[in-house]
């Protein structure tokens, strides 16, 4: 079998998995005092220094969360619940005003969408894209300019489904000059790519997108006793775990999991550079012997890990039964939204039009890859492609 879908999740690391078994055994409750409690704790506090460590981060600001759509809504319903109360409320005003990027998750547009429905005066606006899907900083310095109250921005570090990286540093200019908030989705970025908390107020991250466990992620936040805080009001309460900003007895295993996938990254450059190659020859093979093949947001900066393309005429449905049949795994879009297969709305915001979007595809690499993998791709998009050309030309005749 061939694994290119490690955007949608990569196979968990042995070092992941190892950590995971040895947390599982440990049998404490990171809340107990005895000593499997204090050992379970110890797990969990290192396990904040190695996930902050993926973002130039201190492990006081992450918050362990289920994943990154639950990071996603802690970080937007958190932002907004957070400015009404208290001190924020006076010092920095409400937020009402969030923009987000017309080719964010579904998870922080969906989200989005919720809060001007739940809060009076909030209004959500989407800003556009280029071409090859690169966030238009006009656009959000306008929106930025007009209208009242505070504002919060949310922005992916990079796409995940055409792999476009976003302009950060530029973003977060505009964003503090405006006084606003700044919410970066690190999720398809991390590891890949370098990120730095420093230039937002919130982040989130994800485990199995680097190799780790399911059902675990983080939300960074700027809040500790070194700066000013970013508002932020917990959405699950009880027990006040995670100093009362995520409630629930931590999943010990998972986070252990967690840490020890981000700790492999410390020193990526050298698996960085071999998905980088791998994503390069998948390309250059695939265009050489099918020249009418398109890669989305070739003309900007990508993540070293991923490849949108189309190939015209091969319906991204069929193709996916093909690969699969082949042995060869791959997504269309977002894997997140799917189930079934429909246009991508990151597609559309980059103004591709409906016919070519129905044929897009991601190939996406990552730790476990080897050119084994790709070379059996492009195989079988070109067995593929040669079908789809021979019935055409049957049905012509």
């Amino acid at each position: 079998m061939h694994y290119l879908d490690h955007n949608a999740t990569s196979p968990i690391r042995p070092e992941s998995l190892s950590a995971v078994t040895h947390a599982l055994g440990v049998g404490g409750n990171p809340s107990s005092i005895h000593a499997n409690g204090r050992a379970a704790r110890a797990l969990v506090e290192d396990a904040r220094e190695r996930v902050a460590a993926l973002a130039g981060a201190r492990g006081e600001h992450v918050i362990f969360t289920s994943g990154a759509t639950e990071s996603n809504n802690l970080a937007l319903f958190g932002a907004v619940e957070g400015s009404l109360e208290g001190e924020d409320s006076k010092n920095s005003g409400r937020i009402t005003r969030i923009f987000v990027s017309a080719i964010e998750h579904s998870s922080v547009l969906a989200t989005a969408d919720r809060l001007a429905e739940r809060f009076a005066g909030v209004r959500v606006a989407r800003l556009p894209v280029t071409a090859d899907g690169v966030l238009d900083l006009e656009a959000l310095r306008v929106a930025l300019r007009e209208g009242k109250g505070r504002a919060l921005v949310a922005v992916m570090a990079a796409n995940n489904e055409i792999g476009t990286v976003q302009p950060i540093a530029d973003v977060s200019k505009l964003v503090r000059e405006a006084g606003a908030l700044l919410l970066v989705d690190g999720v398809p970025a991390a590891g890949k790519t370098r990120l730095d908390f420093s230039l937002c107020d919130y982040m989130t991250l994800s485990a199995h997108k680097i190799g780790g466990p399911q059902g675990v992620g983080a939300l960074l936040v700027r809040a500790s006793s070194h700066e000013s805080s970013a508002p932020l009001a917990p959405q699950l309460v009880g027990g006040g775990q995670q100093k009362g900003m995520r409630a629930g007895c931590e999943n010990l295993s998972g986070i252990a999991g967690f840490a020890a996938a981000a700790h492999a990254l410390e020193d990526g450059e050298g698996e960085r550079a071999r998905i980088a190659h791998q994503r390069d020859h998948f390309e250059a093979a695939l265009k050489a012997a099918a020249p009418e093949t398109l890669f989305f947001g070739s003309g900007a900066d990508r993540l070293c890990s991923t490849s949108g393309f189309a190939l015209p005429g091969l319906a991204a449905e069929t193709a996916l039964i093909g690969l699969d049949l082949d042995g060869v795994m791959m997504s269309s879009g977002s894997t997140c939204s799917s189930g079934k297969v429909s246009v991508s709305h990151v597609l559309a915001a980059m103004g591709v039009e409906e016919k070519l979007a129905a044929c897009a595809l991601r190939a996406s690499f990552g730790w476990s890859s080897t050119m084994d993998d790709v070379n059996a791709a492009v195989a079988s998009l070109l067995k593929l492609r040669e079908r789809v050309r021979a019935n055409q030309t049957s049905e012509a005749a």
